[in-house]
């Protein structure tokens, strides 16, 4: 739902060069570097990323400070300055400041925006994503939870579960993240009652049960004092599970082996004159494919052998999900930046018509008459129409009919897209099954969400719709175009240009679908 650092996409880089195929006129010092680059690749492989979310103050900066306290190297100075800022309960230093970095949030004592801090221990790599509680910045808690492999949801012992909790579970539910513990946190403040704990544990399993969640573990900590985070508390005898860091180690990491069926979002196409090579980059976001294989674009439904997988660091015999590659094919499809590659197999959907789950992001609320644009993985497409037909209550967790929707409510509501585009259900391929929706005229980030069901069958066009034809941009924009196969990318790349202007004017607009040139 949003870009990652760029720190985190190298290390991602690294770990997917580790298979890379050694090229004959390699040096004995380039050897050497890629056989190094083998031996980091497991290490890598190994990280995890952990998001922290939960309602504000019940203490996410001060777990995860406290966690680089006690179980990391911190920089000397590092400690020394937080030894000589301001105590907090207990004259222990305040950990949060390990985590809030920008004035702001030091001045208010809260996260706003998100932050990342990497650390190592004994045996794993971790990545926080340290997200902000309060209800105005759910946005970026939603950004967060999109790169989260576990997420820690925070609860204060005094409290119990909010509607901010729910709201956050919901979301976690929504982008996929299958792994949740709970943290009860400042058991201390209700003198480390066990059915305080116990109580809390409860509603967390009588609400998390609705989720799609694989693994949800309760632990009762302190974060100001330390119990149970990284080490077992004195102060819980009662509790005879692991602390939060043993936990957080003994959890697998992100699949690093294919999943899912092959998909290959085109981001540009590159060219070169004087090798006569042209070649589809992009990231594989699904699956694998081999040099050999036979791909499909799935709007064009042409075909094409895979002639060859080139990188920076020399050609690859296959890639695989989360590498980013140029491919060559052994014939000229036309296809441009938002296409999607697939097997002939298990395509994409051919999409007009998506039902989806949302979180509007958005301080303005949803208006029927507004002008959108659906952005999947490199595609960015005109919304012809958007109908919100039901809410998520956060304190029932029921589904309730409603045609409005406002800032932070998690809707479910149907996309009537004004073309076709490459989309699977987000349970068959998350990475071209989640959407963010833009304003058209500013480009404002609206809701995102993920697509429950894709249909082919466009919706049928009210008085309102303008259908742009084939042959009104044949006659005018696209008079330079001759009607064939290898034009047709820059036909459609030009009357999506059309259409997306037409929408940002506040007209919807759906595109004529284009001829069956499938082979």
């Amino acid at each position: 739902m949003s870009a990652q650092p760029n720190t985190l996409q190298k290390s991602k880089a690294k770990a997917s060069k580790a298979p890379l195929k050694v090229v004959s006129d390699q040096t004995p010092a380039e050897a050497s570097q890629a056989a190094d680059l083998s031996k980091i690749a497991p290490e890598l492989s190994g990280m995890l990323r952990v998001l922290t979310c939960g309602s504000v103050d019940d203490g996410k900066s001060t777990l995860i400070g406290r966690l680089l306290w006690d179980a990391t190297d911190l920089y000397d100075d590092q400690r020394e300055t937080l030894q000589r800022g301001k105590t907090v309960d207990g004259g222990n230093p305040d950990f949060s400041l390990l985590m809030d970095g920008l004035v702001a949030e030091r001045e208010q004592g809260i996260t706003i925006d998100i932050a990342w801090r990497y650390f190592d221990t004994a045996t794993r790599r971790f990545v926080v994503i340290d997200s902000p509680g309060h209800e105005q910045y759910t946005r970026n808690m939603a950004s967060g939870a999109s790169h989260a492999d576990v997420a820690i949801l925070l609860v204060d012992a005094r409290h119990g579960i909010k509607t901010q909790t729910r709201r956050h579970a919901a979301i976690l539910d929504l982008v996929g993240v299958k792994r949740v513990i709970l943290i009860v946190n400042k058991m201390d403040l209700v003198d480390w009652s066990e059915s305080t704990f116990r109580k809390i544990e409860a509603d967390f399993e009588t609400f998390s049960w609705r989720f799609g969640f694989w693994e949800a573990k309760a632990i009762p900590t302190a974060a100001v004092s330390g119990d149970n985070v990284a080490r077992a508390s004195e102060n819980m005898p009662w509790y005879p599970g692991p602390t939060l860091l043993e936990h957080l180690e003994s959890l697998p990491s992100r699949v690093t082996e294919p999943t899912g069926p092959f998909r290959f979002p085109v981001q540009t196409v590159l060219r070169s004159s004087r090798n006569d090579f042209r070649g589809l980059a992009g990231t594989v976001s699904g699956g694998s494919v081999r040099v050999g294989e036979t791909v499909v674009d799935a709007l064009s439904k042409r075909s094409a052998k895979v002639l060859r997988i080139a990188t920076m660091n020399g050609d690859l015999e296959q890639a695989s999900q989360g590498q980013a590659v140029a491919i060559q094919l052994d014939a000229d499809i036309d296809v441009a930046r938002g296409a999607v590659l697939s097997k002939a197999d298990v395509r994409p959907v051919v999409a007009r018509v998506l039902e989806t789950r949302m979180v509007w992001l958005s301080e303005t609320p949803y208006d029927p008459r507004g002008s959108y644009l659906l952005r999947t993985a490199t595609d960015l497409t005109p919304v012809s129409n958007l109908k919100i037909r039901a809410l998520l209550d956060l304190d029932t967790l029921e589904t309730h009919p409603s045609d409005a929707c406002s800032a932070n409510d998690i809707a479910i509501g149907d996309i009537a897209l004004g073309r076709p585009a490459a989309i699977d259900t987000f349970g068959e391929a998350p990475e071209t099954g989640s959407f963010m929706l833009v304003d058209a005229i500013t480009g404002a980030s609206i809701a995102g969400g993920v697509v429950t069901t894709a249909k082919s069958e466009a919706a049928a066009a009210d008085e309102n719709t303008f259908v742009l034809t084939r042959a009104m941009l044949e006659r005018g924009l696209n008079s330079d175009i001759r009607d064939k196969p290898q034009s047709e990318a820059e036909f459609r790349r030009r009357a999506n240009e059309v259409a997306l202007i037409l929408r940002a004017a506040g007209i919807n607009v759906e595109i004529e679908s284009a001829p069956d040139y499938s082979i």
